[in-house]
């Protein structure tokens, strides 16, 4: 491999990172919950394609490729770190409060907030689903699992939402009645 080709490879792997590098977090984001976990699984999956670049450029489809490594990687940490780490209440916000124009980042927020009540291979299950439209099978590949279990992981998640929502409006309901009596 001449000096030309070695030179070419990386600045090839860094356009393509300038030009995915946004997708990838949101996706990470969207997989994770977490800001620092999905900016982790970005680096630690980008990282690894950067070692193989020359595989990863030959791929299909390399983005697909990479995501599939970012969900790897957020796999590998729920395997190191899930059952070390205690989990906390959120810290106070100090943001500013909401103005109008904001219902849909609200009711976006309140989704999200729901979704972090599932488990893990639930819920990203979902995120491939929904989020990025995978097929059952396409999950089913990403999450090392079969197609059958990808099917399964969604239909419980669903189900959850679907049982955490009536209960949330028959709460509502009867805080309102007890208000109007």
């Amino acid at each position: 491999m001449t000096a030309a080709e070695v030179r070419r490879e990386p600045l090839e792997f860094e356009a393509w990172v300038a030009e995915k590098a946004d997708a990838l977090l949101r996706f990470a984001y969207v997989l994770t919950g977490d800001r620092h976990l999905a900016e982790d699984a970005v680096q630690d999956a980008l990282t690894t394609a950067c070692a193989r670049w020359g595989r990863v450029s030959r791929a299909d489809d390399p983005e697909a490729y990479v995501k599939r490594m970012v969900v790897n990687a957020h796999i590998s940490w729920w395997r190191r770190f899930r059952r070390r780490e205690a989990p906390v209440d959120d810290p106070v916000r100090t943001a500013r409060p909401v103005g109008d124009g904001t219902a849909d980042r609200a009711e976006a927020e309140a989704i999200w907030e729901l979704c972090a009540t599932l488990p893990d291979k639930q819920r990203a299950a979902v995120v491939l689903r929904f989020y990025e439209e995978l097929s059952y099978a396409e999950i089913a590949q990403l999450l090392h699992c079969a197609e059958a279990t990808a099917r399964s992981h969604v239909h419980r998640a669903l189900a959850s939402l679907k049982t955490t929502l009536n209960t949330e409006q028959r709460t509502e309901r009867g805080t309102e009645g007890a208000e109007n009596a």
